[in-house]
């Protein structure tokens, strides 16, 4: 399995519609690709400038090839998500997965 890292910067403001647009827009797309596996946002915020990290698992470097095309390192970032960005990494990471360890849900009454 292949991760995949993408980062960004936004406003407090804007970082809402940024989650809004990635589920409604990202999201379908990633999962009509075979070979994506879960996709997730990280982020952490001063009250204004928010930094984000998107990151995308994959079964193959085959499976990012088919979303991101043939230089999978660069950014796949629709055009509609510029205008919520204040800045954003022009190329992506990759890591093989070496370890990963799934573990059962935490029920409801222990949070």
């Amino acid at each position: 399995m292949v991760v995949r890292f993408w980062s960004a910067k936004t406003t407090q403001v804007h970082f809402a519609d940024y989650v809004r647009h990635f589920n409604q827009h990202v999201m379908p797309r990633l999962r009509s690709v075979d070979g994506f596996l879960e996709g997730r946002i990280l982020s952490q915020s001063d009250e204004m400038v928010v930094q984000f990290i998107v990151e995308t698992l994959w079964s193959s470097a085959e499976a990012i090839h088919e979303f991101a095309g043939s230089d999978a390192d660069v950014a796949v970032v629709a055009e509609e998500a510029l205008d919520l960005l204040t800045s954003y990494d022009r190329r992506v990471r990759h890591y093989e997965l070496e370890f990963r360890e799934e573990t059962r849900a935490i029920p409801a009454a222990a949070k």
